[in-house]
């Protein structure tokens, strides 16, 4: 993916309004992807490349933010605050090595450490029935939640495009998906990244190893007083090619152009 413009568009995609040049960003971190934004108040989609935002792929733990109002609105947990029992083993040579989030663990450290064993337990109670139901009446992804393992979000054909969490992410502030504003609420308090007195990050990041490739997400939404500007990052390479930045990078590229933006200080 050639990252070269930034591309104001219409909803459509198809209407070039503007561009500014954006290579820098991605080229200082030696890394292949695109991001993807819209502007609430002016009603303006943003691409760094107008066929990545709507190419789909595995979402990683960036399904944690349905995934935490499904488990919530199904009962599969009370609270954010009920205890998960850690199961006693994992596989690492799917996940790493990360004996910090071995131990019984509430959904709120798990959303704010990104335990994937955590949503994992939840995924084994709530079934593949009612994720199809949830995801089709929200309109997430391709919904193929058929591969035979539980966490179907890391593996498999599940797939989102950044657009479409866009969507996702927009229906979420306005709470227009098929959940509760109580079950709203839980989620929105876990979101938050970072707050201060002129706005509020809430976003989830997502990173996952399958077929070869490391792919990465930062997701989520920034608000103003003024106005609310969303983002959906993706970061893709070789697992076989090393880049140490890769991680930091998914932030540090969506924060660079926020700030290009205006939206950011």
């Amino acid at each position: 993916m050639k990252v070269a413009f930034l591309l104001l568009l219409l909803l459509s995609g198809s209407s070039l309004l503007a561009q500014v040049p954006l290579s820098q960003p991605f080229e200082d971190c030696n890394i292949q992807g695109s991001i993807t934004l819209y502007d609430y108040k002016a009603k303006k989609w943003i691409a760094s490349d107008i066929h990545d935002s709507q190419v789909p792929t595995l979402p990683a733990s960036t399904f944690k933010i349905i995934h935490t109002l499904i488990a919530l609105e199904t009962g599969t947990v009370a609270n954010e605050h009920e205890l998960v029992k850690w199961p006693g083993h994992t596989d690492t040579t799917k996940y790493g090595y990360r004996p910090d989030i071995y131990h019984d663990m509430s959904m709120k450290e798990a959303f704010q450490v990104s335990a994937g064993w955590v949503y994992v337990e939840f995924a084994k109670r709530i079934g593949k029935e009612r994720y199809r139901d949830y995801l089709t009446r929200a309109h997430y992804g391709n919904a193929d939640v058929s591969i035979d393992d539980p966490d179907f979000w890391n593996f498999g054909s599940f797939a989102i495009s950044p657009v479409n969490q866009i969507e996702i992410l927009r229906a979420v502030y306005e709470e227009t998906l098929p959940f509760s504003k109580t079950t709203f609420k839980v989620l929105k308090e876990l979101m938050i990244e970072e707050q201060t007195a002129t706005y509020t990050l809430r976003a989830k990041t997502g990173w996952t190893r399958d077929g070869g490739k490391d792919t990465g997400w930062w997701v989520g939404y920034l608000e103003r007083a003024d106005n609310v500007y969303f983002f959906a990052t993706r970061l893709i390479k070789d697992r076989s090619t090393p880049n140490p930045a890769f991680t930091r990078c998914r932030k540090e590229i969506t924060k660079t152009i926020l700030k290009q933006m205006g939206a950011l200080e």
